[in-house]
């Protein structure tokens, strides 16, 4: 007997898991371990193939199946492409994905890392087209039936907030819920609601969000105590000035129920009258106006001040992988609700404040002789000398709104803030030119968001460059005498991934060059050379590849 017949290949199987709610996930045995049990015992009775269980765990509580961006599933991706996985198995196909899109995106991350998956409760054979489509079908059936749920839910709630009725969240402070349950609506708690009245009234008079948290804190004002249904207890803590601001700008003190940018008249009673209320927002939108002004911008340098096309604020957030921080700006909507938006927006933002401020530093360069109304040689001379000295961070304290909008970026500058910048009187600025607009774009490079401002420049990739480098570095060992298998032990890597890779090796000195210099198309990232077959015709690789497009 050959060893090929008596040595079965060990194929690494990871298990994952999701589910879309956080019910339950408390208790001993939940629905993720329900999902692991079945996947483990199908693990098992394939023993005799060779298959294995990875011990990574891979589970996503309380997460849709409509986004990718799942912590675990992001783990699972980069385990993949690491090729440390050859079989994924879950318990039916919608735990992995219920949008056909991201379905298809997956598979062709597989493909290229060679790696299957496994449904143990549904049987199909992808390898033929009539497996094809029956997992189409599954999937388009998965995707429909979320997203008539979503929009269900999203207009009772939207109708229900029409109507006045509190449809359920976190209770602001000064309010209890109503103690019959089947009435949608608060009560107030006259303890807390004294907290509230005095918080407002403490910001009329002195008009410091800073000062108003100290006052607070030196009486002992505490935010609201609230106990879950699993026994977690929060709050009771001193107020922070995050806190105090939400109260302030909470609509809910003056009876109305909020939803997303609009309010309606609620059923609940008023904490605050109209009065003290119009006051006080009119204060807290000065001190925005205002904020433009500062000499020392925050990291978040756009904070307050991005907005949708909804008019929905854009909130700096971030996510860590490994030591590894990264920030994004995103929809306060997502943030809130948890929910997949596909109006809402995910940005990355080192790139939008680098790419707004190099919209803001170019547009004032190019309307310089018409900033002021009434142009002199002398006022012109003055604004080159003072914009000359405009960094890109400084560029972004001019910015007064910032409106994102599919394809333009609408750009607000303060006219307090570059009058000062500039030395010249606020009047002499003409307000027409303190507005622009310029062309924006997302592109994808692999799991990458790229933000382009008008023609896309092209930058270089350094992983793609790396490549090139070592793909030409083995090409020189194999003709040497070196194995393939050797190359790829050195790497921790199969054969295969050598292969896929070495092929570079053979791309036209004219790519290599354009490669180099960052003149590739946006979308050829390594991910798409390796999976690509590459012509042997030169001219034909420079069409296939799209940089004929590209040019």
């Amino acid at each position: 007997m050959s060893p090929s017949s008596s040595e079965k290949r060990t194929i690494r199987c990871a298990i994952y898991t999701r589910k879309s709610s956080d019910e339950g996930l408390d208790q001993t045995f939940n629905s993720l371990d329900a999902q692991r049990e079945a996947c483990e015992n199908y693990i098992s009775s394939q023993r005799h193939e060779g298959w294995k269980l990875v011990q990574n765990r891979y589970d996503d509580g309380g997460l849709s199946g409509g986004t990718l961006e799942r912590p675990a599933l992001r783990c699972l991706l980069d385990d993949i492409e690491a090729g440390k996985i050859d079989l994924i198995v879950v318990y039916k196909i919608d735990r992995l994905t219920r949008s056909l899109s991201d379905f298809a995106k997956l598979v062709d991350q597989f493909d290229v890392a060679n790696c299957s998956f496994v449904s143990v409760t549904q049987s199909f054979n992808t390898s033929t087209s009539m497996g094809r489509l029956t997992l189409n079908v599954l999937l388009s059936f998965a995707q429909f039936e979320r997203e008539v749920t979503a929009e269900r839910i999203r207009d009772k709630i939207a109708a229900s907030k029409k109507k006045g009725y509190w449809m359920g969240g976190l209770l602001p402070l000064g309010y209890d819920s109503h103690p019959d349950p089947k009435v949608r609506s608060l009560v107030i708690n006259e303890t807390e609601a004294e907290t509230v009245r005095a918080i407002f009234t403490l910001y009329r008079d002195e008009g410091c969000l800073r000062t108003v948290r100290q006052i607070a804190s030196d009486r002992g004002y505490r935010s609201k105590h609230r106990v879950y249904e699993n026994g977690k207890v929060t709050g009771s803590g001193p107020l922070r000035r995050g806190q105090i601001q939400f109260i302030l700008r909470n609509p809910v003190y003056i009876g109305r129920i909020r939803h997303k940018t609009e309010s309606y008249e609620g059923l609940h009673s008023p904490i605050i009258d109209l009065a003290l209320w119009d006051e006080v927002q009119g204060m807290l939108d000065s001190k925005s106006r205002k904020r433009s002004l500062r000499t020392a911008p925050s990291k978040a340098t756009l904070t307050g001040c991005i907005f949708d096309e909804t008019g929905d604020r854009l909130t700096p957030t971030h996510s860590k992988k490994g030591s590894r921080r990264h920030r994004y700006y995103i929809s306060s909507r997502l943030l809130s609700t948890g929910a997949a938006d596909a109006a809402g927006w995910r940005l990355p933002a080192r790139q939008l404040e680098q790419s707004v401020a190099d919209a803001v530093l170019q547009y004032l360069s190019s309307r310089l002789p018409y900033l002021p109304k009434a142009p002199s040689p002398v006022i012109i001379n003055q604004l080159k000398f003072a914009l000359d000295d405009l960094t890109a961070r400084s560029a972004l304290s001019l910015i007064e709104r910032t409106i994102v909008s599919p394809g333009t970026l609408q750009i607000t500058l303060c006219a307090d803030a570059l009058s000062a910048h500039v030395g010249i009187d606020r009047a002499s600025l003409d307000g027409d030119q303190l507005k622009f607009a310029v062309p924006f774009q997302l592109k994808r490079r692999g799991v990458e968001t790229r933000i382009i401002m008008g023609a896309d420049k092209g930058q270089q990739d350094a992983r793609l460059i790396r490549m090139l480098a070592l793909a030409n570095v083995w090409l020189t060992e194999i003709r040497s005498g070196t194995r393939v298998k050797d190359i790829a032990a050195r790497h921790g890597w199969k054969s295969v991934m050598v292969r896929q890779r070495i092929q570079l090796a053979f791309l036209s000195p004219r790519i290599v060059a354009a490669i180099l210099d960052g003149r590739q198309p946006t979308e050829l990232t390594l991910t798409r050379l390796i999976a690509s077959d590459i012509p042997s015709d030169w001219d034909e690789q420079w069409a296939a590849l799209g940089f004929d497009a590209a040019a």
